[in-house]
């Protein structure tokens, strides 16, 4: 067996990794409130709209900004 090689036949890689600046690892701060804004931006919107009025953009709205909230949701590390 070749030293580099393990068990399963799989080649050890040889390129170098640099690690992850601190910058990267830390979530920016506006990424929660974000977040938090849109979701209940959404639900507010599709209450309202069951509540008040009858127009179905309304809920295409309430469900786009909870959409967004829930994309992100995936940005908040």
């Amino acid at each position: 067996m070749n030293p580099v090689e393990n068990r399963d036949g799989v080649h050890a890689s040889s390129r170098y990794t640099p690690p992850v600046p601190a910058e990267m690892k830390m979530p920016k701060r506006w990424v929660p409130w974000l977040m938090v804004a849109l979701l209940v931006a959404g639900m507010i919107i599709i209450i309202l709209r069951n509540l008040l009025w009858q127009d179905n953009w309304l809920t295409l709205l309430g469900l786009g900004c909870i959409l967004g909230g829930l994309y992100t949701a995936t940005k908040w590390r």
